[in-house]
């Protein structure tokens, strides 16, 4: 072990002794997700369209999907957005603690491992390089990286960018808007995606405009094909 990882583990079991980890749900001491309520959390569940993922009553093709399908094949979320679910992706995405990035993957881990989907390498929906420098870390690259190293595979968190600051899809109103705000935001630089199958991770999809949009460009830059995968879903 490197001098490095040594002085790194020991700073995390220095942090660990001041400030035990704690369940970010029910707040109960020994981890930063404790199982009963990682078990707890409202898993989506079918039947749903085998495209975006919303619930259906059948397991048909949604009308959207239908008439204007988007640019991934699939869309697949383990998650509904709410309770728990919510609590854990505010903590992780706008109130720092990046310590929850690891027990999310353990959970995408898990979902993949029971509903499996094609990929060769993982690559996490961008952020913006101001609004990266704000925050510090872009969440959907924590969630890509724990989940690739679990999974075997590689991460690419550097060809796919996003070209311009658009509007926070939280504030924007409806799904055409949204679809609006999000066209033309992102690029590929170079070729390293060609030919490949990419597993597209983000935190939450509400519409799957910031989906659709990453996958238009990763198809555009000749990907082979883009799944997407996010931790949750808005219904």
């Amino acid at each position: 072990m490197t001098m490095p990882s040594v002085l790194n583990k020991a700073g995390r079991f220095a942090v660990d002794l001041l400030y035990p980890p704690r369940c970010a749900v029910c707040g109960s001491h020994g981890s930063f997700l404790c199982r009963d309520c990682a078990d707890g959390l409202a898993a989506t569940k079918p039947p749903r369209c085998p495209v975006c993922w919303q619930p259906r009553h059948t397991s048909d093709l949604c009308e959207k999907c239908r008439t204007d399908p988007p640019a991934f094949v699939g869309l697949r979320s383990a998650y509904l957005f709410r309770d728990g679910v919510r609590e854990l992706v505010h903590r992780l995405k706008y109130q720092h603690q990046t310590s929850l990035a690891s027990p999310l993957a353990s959970l995408l881990y898990e979902y993949v491992g029971n509903n499996p989907l094609p990929a060769a390498v993982l690559v996490p929906v961008p952020l913006f390089p101001r609004r990266r420098r704000i925050r510090g870390y872009n969440q959907s690259a924590l969630l890509s990286h724990g989940l690739a190293r679990r999974l075997g595979l590689p991460v690419d968190d550097s060809t796919l960018v996003r070209a311009r600051n658009t509007a926070s899809q939280a504030e924007t109103a409806n799904a055409e808007a949204r679809k609006a705000n999000m066209s033309g935001a992102f690029r590929c630089k170079g070729s390293a995606l060609q030919g490949k199958t990419v597993l597209l991770i983000d935190d939450v999809a509400t519409t799957g405009a910031t989906l659709n949009a990453c996958a238009i460009a990763l198809c555009e830059a000749g990907a082979a094909s883009v799944w997407a995968l996010t931790f949750a879903r808005e219904d």
